[in-house]
């Protein structure tokens, strides 16, 4: 499989090594804006600085998407028109038109499309899902993932902040959780957020807070904050609630707050019914590369036995939809109610 990557940032350099290991893999070409490789493992690959030549040159079977939200669609609708397939780091898009159009181009050519919800590929999350389910709905969702950053990780939280507030950069991880849990059509989002960073611009905000009607009547909240000034107490609450019970990560080891490994780490889970608790232990969780090296692998396979990622694509548009209706709610300071999200 003839293999681009675009972006060689931390995700991008992670799905490059994955590509790199991997037996059924070619790549065929980098793109990064320096037109520098560092990493000796990808050193003898040929480097673009512009997307469309090394797309023209290369002729990939698959394009792999780690750059700017705001690239993101445009980006992936160039690759399927040339014929390839695409794995694009989340968010899909930044507005639910530009997803749909991205979604209804891999419809029309006949391309696979996944975005990158590293969470979707890590087995503890998925037995969280599957407990979960297990306890039947409606259910409360409450999550958040706040990140006390400063150096070098308040530097990327800053860049990622020029196009795209935390909410919806990590937001559309967990809210992915929430669709995977209930196939509930989400209603009406509510939220509200601050500023309080001038080394920001004056049009965003660092820290967010929302909430999520089903009409299933589940609910949701999911907080964000980036920063230096941000708390690391309760920085990385997972709950789910049910009338049965409660599913809950216990992982109470979870080191700095704006560890990447962090973010995924689950270590054990309590479930609890009424009549009685059950701790889930998870020893021996895959790190970073290993996910991503999981979804690489994943998605070499969906092209070559053609599996349906119909699914994947609406839960991508549907909590999409849910964390930009949040952020145009933090703007506007009002409910934002959502219709129809089938693409």
């Amino acid at each position: 499989m003839r293999v681009l990557i675009v972006g060689l940032g931390n995700m991008g350099l992670s799905h490059a090594l994955a590509h790199h290991k991997h037996a059924d893999a070619e790549i065929v070409g980098l793109v990064n804006r320096s037109g520098r490789v560092t990493h000796p493992d990808l050193a003898g690959y040929p480097v673009f600085t512009d997307y469309a030549q090394a797309l023209d040159t290369t002729r990939p079977d698959l394009v792999v998407i780690s750059t700017y939200s705001d690239t993101h669609a445009d980006y992936a609708v160039a690759a399927m028109q040339a014929g390839a397939h695409v794995f694009v780091e989340k968010p899909l898009a930044t507005t639910v038109a530009d997803a749909k159009r991205v979604v209804a181009c891999a419809g029309e050519t006949g391309r696979k499309l996944a975005v990158g919800y590293i969470l979707r590929h890590h087995p503890s999350w998925v037995r969280l899902i599957e407990e979960a389910r297990g306890l039947g709905g409606p259910y409360v969702f409450r999550m958040n993932l706040n990140q006390q950053s400063s150096g070098a990780e308040w530097e990327t939280h800053k860049a990622l902040m020029q196009t795209t507030a935390p909410i919806v950069d990590c937001g559309v991880h967990y809210v992915d959780v929430w669709c995977q849990i209930t196939d509930a059509e989400p209603v009406k989002v509510h939220g509200m957020g601050l500023r309080l960073s001038d080394e920001i611009g004056p049009d965003m905000y660092n820290y967010g807070q929302f909430q999520v009607f089903f009409d299933d009547g589940s609910v949701g909240w999911y907080e964000a904050g980036w920063g230096p000034m941000m708390s690391e107490t309760a920085f990385f609450v997972k709950d789910v609630v049910s009338p049965a019970g409660s599913v809950s990560i216990v992982e109470d080891d979870k080191g700095a707050s704006a560890d990447v490994d962090g973010h995924t780490r689950v270590g054990g889970l309590l479930v609890h019914r009424p009549e009685g608790d059950r701790r889930i232990d998870l020893p021996g969780e895959p790190g970073h590369q290993e996910l991503c090296d999981a979804e690489q692998a994943f998605m070499l396979r969906a092209i070559s036995e053609n599996i349906d990622l119909n699914r994947h694509m609406l839960d991508a548009v549907r909590s999409l939809a849910i964390c930009l209706a949040a952020d145009e709610s933090i703007r506007t300071g009002h409910s934002v109610m959502l219709k129809e999200l089938t693409p």
